[in-house]
Order: structure tokens, then C-alpha cells, then sequence
């Protein structure tokens, strides 16, 4: 019985010995480069190795140039990088109406909310400029902005612009478009008995001129006195117009600097 004991006793000892030994902290104490730190490894002395040339991010390859900037060789085209399926015109219309149609209006006729409250004309998708530009430009114009126009790249991916490109020329061909082009089969219906179904004005089926009663006047050239005739008028302002106030006789109006 002592002696089983004994045995027992160091075999006890000996496994003891061997997972003291497996602690040991080599790998603890070894050289390493630890973050925000400098080294005397490398001779610029910096532990932090710079990106290998040409690294990318996963997912971010962006090896189609003509899909991330609309550009081949520096020129707009006049194509989609993919099929213009309805389920790429329906995503660019959602995403026309949320960010184009307070500058562009639905139709796209450039005279949205904000421009009939006295902001700079938005373009007209419908004139002979905008007819004859390529659809990259579209594309381009929403990456990079224009003129008074920002950039629309945080707003929309690039999938989205060019859905929302599709969608754009969808609404130009819409204004020339004929019977003839209808597929085979489908009924065609008048826009303003549609309008008259739906209880909508007759002016539904109208055309979409462009507002004039903006309010919107020049500011003089800087240096001008004020009042002095402006040459080259860039930068236009509201000019509010005085309110009128109704007067107890039915009629007659007044302004409120002569109403009593």
C-alpha cells in the first residue's frame, strides 16, 4: 500500500513539472512591434509598415472605370454599365422623386418647390441641350456636382445614380414617345381621360411650363453702390415684395405702410 503511494506520489510530481514547464512566457517575451510605437527593426523607425503599393481594400477594387465615374478615357458615353431592367427604372424613380424633384420637379422640367420659391432654375431634362447630352453625363453631373448643383455621392450610391441616369432618359423619351413604340398587345390610354378618372384638373394632361414669377433679382457686382445698374449679373437674390392688407371696402387693397 506505501509503495502505490509512492508511485502515485510522483507521478503527481512529474505531471506538476511538465505543466509548470508548458507555462513558461517565451512567447510573451519575444520582440514584437506594438501599435503607436517605434522601432529600431526597420531604419525609417517606424513599426507601422506603409501599405504596399496599389493595396486595396476588400470591396473596394473599382476596377470598372466606367461604372464608378461615368468616364471612358475622360469622355461621358452614352450607355448603362448594365441592363436597364424595370427594376433599375423603378429604383431610379424612388430615388428621383426623394433627391431631384425639389430642384427638377417630378417631370423634370427643372421648375421644382424650391425654384418657384425663388432658387436658381434647376436644368430641364426636356430641352434640346439636355436631350442631346450622353447618359454618363447624368451620372457624372450627380458624382461631382455642377454649378449651382452639389455633389449627390453621399446620398446615392453609384448604382443608384445610374438608376436614377435610367430613369431621366425614361422621362425624356416619355415626351416623344408614340403608339408605335408601345409592345404589341398593350392598351394605350389618353393621359387626360386617366386624369378626368382619378378626379385630377384638366391641366394634369397639360404641358409643364416653366416658372417666370420668381421674385428673383440681381445683385450688384461687388463694389457697386447700391442701386447702380449691374453688368453680368451672376448671383441672384430674393427681393420680398411688400404684403397688401384687404380695407373694409370690398375692392381695394393697400400696403401696410398706407393702411390706417
Amino acid at each position: 500500500m506505501s509503495q502505490t503511494r509512492t508511485v502515485g506520489t510522483s507521478v503527481g510530481l512529474l505531471a506538476a513539472m511538465l505543466l509548470l514547464a508548458g507555462c513558461r512566457q517565451d512567447m510573451h517575451n519575444e520582440p514584437k512591434f506594438i501599435p503607436q510605437r517605434g522601432t529600431d527593426f526597420f531604419a525609417d523607425g517606424r513599426s507601422a509598415r506603409p501599405q504596399v503599393e496599389h493595396t486595396v481594400a476588400r470591396g473596394q477594387l473599382r476596377e470598372d472605370e466606367y461604372f464608378y465615374t461615368g468616364l471612358v478615357n475622360g469622355k461621358e458615353q452614352d450607355a448603362l454599365p448594365f441592363p436597364a431592367t424595370l427594376a433599375v427604372l423603378e429604383r431610379g424613380q424612388e430615388r428621383y422623386n426623394i433627391y431631384c424633384t425639389p430642384c427638377h420637379s417630378r417631370v423634370g422640367n427643372g421648375d421644382g418647390m424650391i425654384v418657384q420659391r425663388g432658387y436658381k432654375p434647376a436644368g430641364n431634362y426636356h430641352d434640346a441641350r439636355r436631350m442631346a447630352q450622353p447618359l454618363s453625363h447624368y451620372f457624372y453631373v450627380m458624382t461631382n456636382g455642377y454649378g449651382a448643383m452639389p455633389d449627390y455621392s453621399a446620398q446615392l450610391t453609384p448604382a443608384d445614380r445610374w438608376a436614377v441616369a435610367a430613369y431621366i432618359r425614361a422621362l425624356q423619351l416619355s415626351q416623344a414617345a408614340k403608339e408605335s413604340d408601345v409592345p404589341a398587345g398593350a392598351q394605350v390610354k389618353n393621359l387626360t381621360d386617366i386624369a378626368t378618372q382619378e378626379g385630377l384638373p384638366a391641366s394634369f394632361a397639360g404641358p409643364w411650363p416653366m416658372s417666370v414669377n420668381t421674385n428673383v433679382q440681381a445683385l450688384p457686382p461687388v463694389g457697386e453702390a447700391a442701386g447702380a445698374p449691374a453688368e453680368n449679373p451672376k448671383t441672384p437674390v430674393l427681393t420680398p415684395q411688400p404684403a397688401t392688407a384687404t380695407n373694409a371696402k370690398k375692392g381695394e387693397t393697400a400696403s401696410p405702410e398706407t393702411k390706417k
